[in-house]
Parts: C-alpha cells; structure tokens; sequence
C-alpha cells in the first residue's frame, strides 16, 4: 500500500506549476483589497454572477450575515471600485467589470480561493485591522515623495 503524500507537499508542487508570479499576484490583490472573508466571498459572487445585481438583504443570505453587515460590505467594496452602486429606490450593487487583466485576476483569485481555502481565509485573518493599514500606509513614502 502506497504511503499519501502530505497535503504541504500537494500545494507546493501547484505553486510550482502556477507560477510564483500569478500567486503573489492573487495573495498582493487580496493583501490589499479583502478585509475579511465575507468580504472576499462577497466580491467572488458578484464576480461570478456578472450579470446580477445585488440587494444587501440578497448578499446577506447568501452570505449568511444580518443585513446591515452585508450593506457595509457591499459599501465597502463599492469605495474600493471592486462593485458598482446602481441608481434607483433600493441600492443595488455589481461587479465592476471593465478592463480584461481585472476580469482574468478575478478569475485566478477565484480558483485560488476553491483550491486554497485555508490558507487564503488564513492570510485574511491574520492581517492587521483595516483602521492599523491605512494609518501605517499614510507613512509609507513613494519615489515621488523622496
């Protein structure tokens, strides 16, 4: 009976495979763009859903999160140009599709995320609060700025 191999050595054979630059492209964009998990599966189903547009009651059930939390995910990706708010009565919001290399990185965060589940929800999680980033990014200097 042959031994399995550990699930460590599976991951880094992919990585191999996929290319050091297209994972830390995927891991660079969620660095900067994901606050938290349902931020991310937010972002994931609008993507996959292109042609839908979302209510926060909808994204709250099918995130499983009270409404209220959900609106400010969806606020929150929508400041970041990830959704766009439609006009109307109810606020409704949509993946902002536009320019191609943006569609094929959602497209790679998507799979990166199905097979990756650990350890991109793990990165998430261990990123500091949004409120810690931002001010430590206010003393980050450019090359403009040198």
């Amino acid at each position: 009976m042959r031994a399995s191999r550990p699930a460590s050595g599976r991951i880094r054979l992919y990585r191999r495979r996929m290319g050091p630059d297209q994972n830390s492209e995927v891991d660079r964009f969620i660095e900067e763009q994901i606050d938290t998990v349902p931020h991310l599966e937010a972002l994931l189903l609008a993507w996959r859903g292109r042609s839908k547009t979302w209510s926060p009651a909808e994204m709250a059930a099918a995130l499983y999160v009270p409404a209220d939390v959900a609106q400010k995910i969806l606020s929150d990706l929508s400041n970041k140009d990830l959704l766009i708010a439609t006009e109307g009565a109810e606020a409704r919001y949509a993946y902002r599709s536009g320019l191609p290399e943006h569609d094929e990185l959602m497209a790679r965060v998507n799979a990166a995320y199905q097979r990756e589940l650990i350890r991109i929800s793990r990165m998430i999680h261990s990123k500091a609060p949004t409120g810690v980033r931002e001010f430590a990014r206010s003393f980050r200097f450019t090359k403009e700025e040198k």
